[in-house]
């Protein structure tokens, strides 16, 4: 299994298909052709997967200068609530402050759970987008930015 399989499987569980969240397999290869993207795998014990231990999460992030953006950071449902998402979200920012980064920022929907763990590891709201995306139910959620200085 490729390391974008992996990547896929966590997005394929990790995301639920109602709030619209997940990227396709083409959107993902599309941005990592950017060499300003790249992706950071884990495996239930957050160290670097392997043949015997799969990846259970991940990070897709781009880089500009000396600022850098968290498009997705998942967890497989399995491997939830162990302080995975911490220890990913923890690496991601240690990555980015070795590359020089000042700032990194990152949007969500509004009523996501994960909000809590980005507030905890420093990151403050800086904006709202109203009605920003759309459940697969039609339904409008807010969109909300954070911003976190390195």
């Amino acid at each position: 299994m490729t390391e974008l399989d992996q990547l896929m499987a966590v997005m394929d569980e990790a995301f639920d298909p109602h709030w619209r969240e997940a990227w396709t397999r083409q959107q993902v290869v599309d941005s990592l052709r950017l060499p300003s993207t790249y992706y950071l795998l884990v495996d239930e014990c957050g160290e670097e997967p392997t043949a015997d231990r799969p990846a259970a999460g991940f990070v897709l992030a781009r880089r500009v200068l000396d600022e850098e953006e968290l498009l997705l950071l998942a967890v497989k449902p399995e491997a939830q609530g162990k302080g995975l998402g911490r220890k990913l979200l923890l690496r991601f920012l240690d990555n980015a402050r070795d590359k020089g980064v000042a700032r990194v920022f990152l949007e969500m929907r509004c009523d996501n759970p994960a909000e809590r763990l980005y507030r905890q590891c420093g990151f403050d709201q800086i904006g709202q987008r109203p009605n920003y995306y759309r459940t697969l139910t039609g339904t409008s959620v807010d969109a909300l930015t954070f911003a976190k200085n390195l």
